[in-house]
C-alpha cells in the first residue's frame, strides 16, 4: 500500500506534468505565430519598398509637370518665347519647384530652351530611385514625356509616361 506522502507526491508530479505540457504547447503556438508573421513580412516588405519608389517617381513627374506649366506661363509673358536656361529661373517664378537634391525629395535637374526659344526641355530627378523624367515641347507644339530608369519605379518599359 502507498503511504499518504507517496500519493501526494504522485499528485504533485501529475500537476507538474500538466503545467509543463501546457507551457510547451504555449511555446509551440508562439513559435508558429512568429513564423507566420515572419513569412508575411518577407512577402510584404519588398512590396512596400517598391511602392515608396513609385511614390517618389510620381513626385518627380509632378515636379516636371509643374515646371512645364511654369515655362508655359513664362512664355506667355515673353511673346511666346522660352527664355530660361536654368532651373532656378523657373523656381523664381514658382517657388514650389525644388532645384537641388535634398531631404529625399525630387528636384528639377535641368531646364533649357530649344529651337531658338520656341521650345523647351525640363528634367526632374527622383531622389530615391534616381530615375529622370523629361518633358520636351517642340516649336510645333508637340509635347513628349520620357523617362530613364535607373531602378524600378514609375517609369514604364516604353520609356514614355
Amino acid at each position: 500500500m502507498s503511504s499518504p506522502d507517496d500519493v501526494l507526491l504522485q499528485r504533485r508530479l501529475r500537476v507538474m506534468q500538466i503545467i509543463a505540457s501546457a507551457l510547451l504547447l504555449g511555446v509551440v503556438i508562439f513559435l508558429v505565430v512568429v513564423l507566420i508573421i515572419g513569412i508575411l513580412a518577407a512577402i510584404a516588405i519588398p512590396s512596400f519598398l517598391s511602392q515608396k519608389g513609385k511614390a517618389n517617381d510620381a513626385a518627380a513627374k509632378e515636379l516636371a509637370r509643374t515646371a512645364q506649366t511654369t515655362a508655359e506661363s513664362m512664355a506667355t509673358e515673353n511673346s511666346g518665347e522660352y527664355k530660361f536656361t536654368l532651373p532656378t529661373e523657373l523656381s523664381a517664378v514658382e517657388p514650389t519647384i525644388q532645384t537641388a537634391a535634398g531631404k529625399g525629395n525630387a528636384y528639377l535637374s535641368a531646364a533649357t530652351f530649344i529651337e531658338v526659344n520656341k521650345g523647351f526641355e525640363v528634367t526632374a530627378k527622383a531622389a530615391v530611385t534616381g530615375n529622370t523624367f523629361k518633358i520636351t515641347r517642340k516649336a510645333n507644339g508637340e509635347v513628349t514625356r520620357t523617362c530613364a530608369t535607373v531602378k524600378t519605379g514609375g517609369c514604364p518599359a516604353s520609356g514614355e509616361w
